[in-house]
C-alpha cells in the first residue's frame, strides 16, 4: 500500500532557484509543501526554532548551527537555498575620513543583528583576511537572535528600536555598517574592504568556498517516519535549481555534503570563534543518516 501523500507547513521565499517549485514545475506524488511563510523567510525564523510553527523550510545557516547547538528538533538537508561572496557588505561614509579594515578596531560598527549570517561572513573576512581584531569594535544591533538560548557577546550594544544603521553611518554616529545590500545607495558610501569583488574573487581561488546563506531544514520527525518525503525535497530543490531561469549564480554553494563540507567547516569555526554558538559542532552532526546520505 502506498505511503499517505504528505502536506508540509513550509517557509520558502521567492528566488530564481527555487521558482519552479513554487509555480508548480516541480511537483511529487509524495509530499504537497503548503507555502505558507511570509514573503521575506527570514520573518519566520523565529516562529521556526522557538514555536515550531513550520515542518520545513529554509533557514539562515547561522540560524540553523545555532538551533543545532541549542537541541532544536530540526536537521538539515545538504542543499543551500541561497549563498553569495559578501566581501562587499561593510561600508562607511568616505566623506567622514577613510578606513581601512582595521580602523573600525576600538570604534562602534552598526550590524542589524549580531548572529546574522551576513555579519558572520564579513567579520570572519576582516578578522581573517585583514587582521581585524573583532573583540575590540562594539557591534551596536538593532535586532535579536532567533533562538531564545542565545545572548549576545559582551561587545555588543543594542541601538532604539527601528534605529536606521545606514542613516547613522551616513551621519557619523556609527564608523561603519555591516549590511549587504542594505547598504545605503548614496554615493558617500564606500566599501571597507578594498576593491570586494575582486578581492572575493581572489578569495574564492585559494579558499574554494561560495559562503552559504540559507539552507534548507525538516522537523527531525519527518526524517525519521517519512524518510521518502525527505529524499523527495532533496530531489525537488535539486530538480528546481536546475530550471533556474539563466542558470545558478556561478559560482553558487554546491548539493550534496561532501561537496558543502568545507563551507559547512568554515560556517561553524567562524560561529565559534564569534561567539555565536557555544561549542564547535561537527560537520556530520548537522545531519541525520537520511539527510546524510543525499546527493
Amino acid at each position: 500500500m502506498a505511503a499517505e501523500k504528505l502536506t508540509l507547513r513550509t517557509n520558502l521565499a521567492d528566488y530564481p532557484q527555487t521558482l519552479a517549485m513554487k509555480d508548480g514545475r516541480v511537483t511529487s506524488d509524495v509530499v504537497d509543501l503548503n507555502y505558507c511563510g511570509p514573503e521575506q523567510a527570514h520573518n519566520a525564523f523565529k516562529a521556526m526554532v522557538r514555536r515550531n510553527e513550520y515542518d520545513c523550510g529554509e533557514l539562515a545557516i547561522v540560524t540553523y548551527l545555532q538551533a543545532k547547538a541549542y537541541n532544536k528538533p530540526y536537521v538539515m538537508l545538504p542543499a543551500p537555498i541561497s549563498g553569495r561572496f559578501q566581501h562587499h557588505c561593510a561600508g562607511f561614509n568616505k566623506e567622514l575620513g577613510h578606513l581601512n579594515p582595521k580602523d573600525i578596531e576600538g570604534k562602534k560598527v552598526g550590524v542589524r543583528t549580531y548572529a546574522q549570517t551576513t555579519g558572520l561572513w564579513i567579520r570572519g573576512v576582516l578578522q581573517h583576511e585583514y587582521g581585524v581584531d573583532l573583540d575590540k569594535v562594539t557591534w551596536m544591533t538593532v535586532g535579536e537572535g532567533h533562538l531564545a538560548e542565545y545572548a549576545d557577546p559582551p561587545n555588543c550594544t543594542p541601538l532604539p528600536k527601528g534605529s536606521d544603521i545606514g542613516q547613522m553611518m551616513l551621519d557619523g554616529e556609527l564608523a561603519a555598517t555591516l549590511q549587504g545590500v542594505d547598504l545605503p545607495k548614496d554615493s558617500r558610501v564606500q566599501h571597507l574592504v578594498p576593491e570586494p569583488f575582486k578581492a572575493a574573487k581572489d578569495w574564492f581561488a585559494r579558499v574554494g568556498v561560495v559562503p552559504i546563506n540559507h539552507i534548507f531544514a525538516v522537523h527531525e520527525s519527518i526524517s525519521r517516519e517519512r524518510p521518502d518525503v525527505v529524499r523527495e525535497i532533496y530531489r525537488m530543490i535539486s530538480e528546481s535549481r536546475a530550471l533556474t531561469a539563466g542558470g545558478l549564480p556561478d559560482p553558487f554553494p554546491p548539493m550534496g555534503l561532501e561537496a558543502n563540507r568545507k563551507g559547512l567547516e568554515l560556517a561553524i569555526d567562524w560561529s565559534f570563534e564569534q561567539r555565536i554558538i557555544p561549542r564547535r559542532l561537527s560537520v556530520d552532526e548537522l545531519f541525520d543518516d537520511v539527510t546524510g546520505s543525499l546527493g
